[in-house]
């Protein structure tokens, strides 16, 4: 039976797999979910390779997500990070908000402020499946709000779509 060293999760066989891993880990001071998924009991290293490859890269890979993060909110026709923006300014007691961001700030907006507080809270993946490898959840505190911003991505990390999901 060959076993397959993975970042955080360890020693997994690749011929006796089961459906899902998870494990807690600690990402810039804050712990979030990683998790894997496989739809077969067995994979091929190749695959593996791109799973570890996503792991030891997940820094690289929110840095790039906070660009497209960024970018849906300033494009005319991207609307699911302000329609989360504006979701949480319009539905959440202000008194609430007011641990995350500053009202009164005159230099910054509360939009802007809590657009900077979209931080990640989990990562999923997925290589056996056909539709998406990864998906990365953002949210501006799981205390707060059920509802995340969700980016799908290929292996190498770049954009398939985003969503907004609870």
């Amino acid at each position: 039976m060959t076993k397959y060293t993975l970042p955080h999760f360890g020693q997994v066989s690749t011929e006796n797999l089961e459906e899902y891993y998870d494990v807690n880990i600690d990402f810039k001071g804050n712990e979030i979910l990683l998790d894997l998924n496989f739809e077969n009991s067995s994979i091929d290293t190749p695959k593996l390779d791109k799973v570890k490859n996503f792991l030891e890269n997940i820094e690289k890979f929110d840095k790039l997500n906070k660009t497209y993060i960024v970018e849906d909110y300033h494009d005319q026709d991207g609307d699911t990070v302000k329609y989360y923006i504006e979701h949480h300014l319009e539905e959440i007691d202000q008194d609430e908000l007011s641990t995350l961001i500053n009202f009164d700030d005159p230099d910054t907006k509360p939009e802007q402020q809590l657009l900077a507080k979209l931080e990640l809270v989990r990562v999923g993946l997925y290589p056996d499946s056909e539709d998406h490898f990864a998906i990365l959840d953002y949210s501006i505190g799981e205390e707060i709000t059920d509802y995340l911003v969700t980016i799908n991505t290929d292996e190498n990390g770049q954009l398939d779509y985003m969503s907004m999901e609870s």
